[in-house]
């Protein structure tokens, strides 16, 4: 992804401006060929697992059935409710997998770059999906005045307090739910990338850098493979986070009370 930096023997660590990648051609990046080559994969994957069902599944049946399984149940089942879940089911499967592989592509040789570690891509799942969602179905179950004070009043407090609460009700529920819902996965992925890039150019550069540093080489590079598994359980649990709290919010608006 990036070139290793020296001045002299002088090691320079990779920072923000190793994320914003060259265009490939015009004004097409990386990311977001990377954005069309997961939708790609997930589309080929569950065409490819649900061609030809059987009772006893295949391996690329097995894999597709169990992915369903966790997002109808685990995820979409208990957050929205055993009443209202099956509509949304679609959605949230969607999402944790559109994540997921856009995640794990920090790890994968030649591609390595997690495309969500561009703030603009979680946003816009965030901003363009989950946010219209959730209040949709809201504002159509409430009504418009129902849904807001559904959302901004809850239930048994004081009236005294009300003057505060709503100001900050509202803000939470419109305003910083969508930010914080994509801030989250971005934070994530980009903080783990740039610790995954200093300690393998601080190997590299203590490597070819001779002398003494070689024997600290090793321990760089030890380094960077140990927090490599880790970011891999840190990329499968932002995208289930991200799922799960995406389903959460439809099943708050749906809720009966607060």
């Amino acid at each position: 992804m990036t070139k290793l930096l020296a001045s002299g023997s002088e090691f320079v660590a990779p920072g923000v401006k190793d994320f914003f990648l060259p265009p490939i051609f015009g004004s097409v990046t990386k990311p977001m060929v990377l954005l069309v080559l997961s939708i790609l994969i997930i589309g080929a994957f569950f065409i490819a697992a649900t061609r030809n069902l059987k009772v006893v599944p295949g391996k690329f049946q097995f894999a597709a059935e169990s992915l369903y399984d966790f997002g109808r149940n685990n995820i979409a089942r208990e957050q929205i409710g055993a009443k209202d879940f099956k509509p949304f089911i679609p959605l949230i499967l969607t999402i944790f997998t559109f994540i997921l592989v856009n995640n794990l592509f920090g790890l994968i040789p030649i591609i390595q770059f997690p495309t969500m570690s561009h703030i603009g891509f979680p946003l816009a799942v965030s901003l363009l999906v989950v946010y219209p969602v959730y209040h949709f179905v809201g504002f159509k179950r409430h009504g418009f005045v129902g849904y807001l004070k559904h959302q901004t009043v809850p239930p048994g407090a004081p009236w005294f307090v009300l003057p505060l609460l709503i100001p900050i009700e509202f803000f939470q529920k419109f305003i910083l739910n969508p930010l914080t819902l994509a801030i989250r996965v971005f934070a994530a992925m980009f903080a783990g990338h740039l610790l995954l890039l200093v300690f393998t150019l601080a190997g590299e550069f203590l490597l070819l850098n001779g002398g003494l540093t070689v024997i600290v080489a090793p321990v760089s590079f030890a380094f960077a493979i140990a927090l490599t598994f880790l970011e891999a359980l840190i990329m499968c649990l932002q995208a289930y986070i991200f799922a799960l709290l995406s389903a959460s919010y439809i099943g708050m608006a749906l809720a009966e009370e607060h």
